[in-house]
Formats: structure tokens, C-alpha cells, sequence
């Protein structure tokens, strides 16, 4: 175990590197993130049309929000919106496109 003084001025890099850890949580959100689209995606609800913005409305002002399809999109990789919404309504293929991403994907 690694023993790191209080009073020592070290960055979290340089700990990273010398207990020989990578930074995982980014990655793992975005694991869990994927599957619970994934999930949601499958059932076509209410929840569905939420996460897809094809609810009836004005939107408000101001910078247009990022949906979440559009950040995993980039996180895995995909070429389209709709080539990420049509894994999605696969299970293996989907599950596949995550174990990928988490493998070679940013963060």
C-alpha cells in the first residue's frame, strides 16, 4: 500500500503513477451510463421520448443542451446518431459496442 504524507507536495498524476493506477471513474460512469440507455432505449416509454427530445414543446433559451445519446455516441466511438440508436435496440451488439469503448474509448 502507498503511504503518502499529508505535508508531501505531490500531484494526483504523480501518485497515480507510482501506485501504478489509471483513472477509472470516467470510465465506469460511462459504462453504467451506456447500459442504462441501453435499457431504456429497449422499452420505448415515456422515458425513451425524454432521452431522444422527441417531446412536444418549446425548448428554452440559452446554449442548446447536450444530449446524452451525443456523449456516448462520441465516447463510443459511433459514426451517426442513428447507428448508436439502432445498436441500441440490439442487446449482444450493444453490449459489445460498451465492453469496446470501455476497452479503447476516452474518457
Amino acid at each position: 500500500m502507498l503511504r503518502i504524507s499529508w505535508t508531501e507536495r505531490k500531484s494526483n498524476e504523480t501518485v497515480l503513477i507510482e501506485a501504478n493506477s489509471r483513472r477509472s471513474l470516467i470510465k465506469t460512469i460511462r459504462k453504467r451510463q451506456a447500459t442504462f440507455l441501453g435499457h431504456v432505449m429497449r422499452r420505448e416509454k415515456l422515458e425513451h421520448l425524454i432521452t431522444t427530445g422527441k417531446l412536444d414543446g418549446k425548448r428554452g433559451r440559452g446554449k442548446q443542451r447536450e444530449k446524452m445519446v451525443d456523449g456516448l455516441k462520441r465516447w463510443l466511438g459511433s459514426g451517426s446518431s442513428t447507428e448508436t440508436m439502432t445498436a441500441m435496440g440490439h442487446r449482444e451488439l450493444w453490449r459489445n459496442m460498451i465492453a469496446d469503448a470501455s476497452k479503447y474509448g476516452t474518457g
